[in-house]
Formats: structure tokens, sequence, C-alpha cells
């Protein structure tokens, strides 16, 4: 037989404990450069700059003529 609970958790300390796993909505901004929007404190997946940063080349696809 396993270990049973020494006291009966209540409803509301049950649901401070699931509050803390919720899912919350990421924090979406602009970006000053290109003006796309990304993540708040990530690199800009289009452009390749944080905040006044250059951090990398972003490689333009070849148009297909």
């Amino acid at each position: 037989m396993g270990a049973l609970p020494k006291q009966r958790i209540s409803r509301s300390h049950q649901q401070k404990r699931r509050a803390a796993q919720a899912l919350r909505p990421i924090h979406i901004v602009e970006c000053p450069n290109c003006h796309n929007l990304h993540r708040s404190h990530y690199v800009c997946p289009s452009c390749g700059m944080y905040k006044t940063w250059q951090v990398y080349e972003i490689k333009q696809a070849k148009d297909e003529e």
C-alpha cells in the first residue's frame, strides 16, 4: 500500500497550486528597426537586431526569375 496524506488538502490550496501551472500569453513587441512583431527580449527573426545591436545577418532568399 502506498503512502497516504496526513491531512486533506483544501480546495483553495489546490487552486493556488494549479494557478501557478497556468500557461501565460507570450509578450510580443514591435521591432524598432523593421517594425515586425517578435517576442520581447529576443533577437528579431526578420532583421537580426536586438535593441540597437546587429546580432546576426539575415540571408535573403534568391528570387527566381
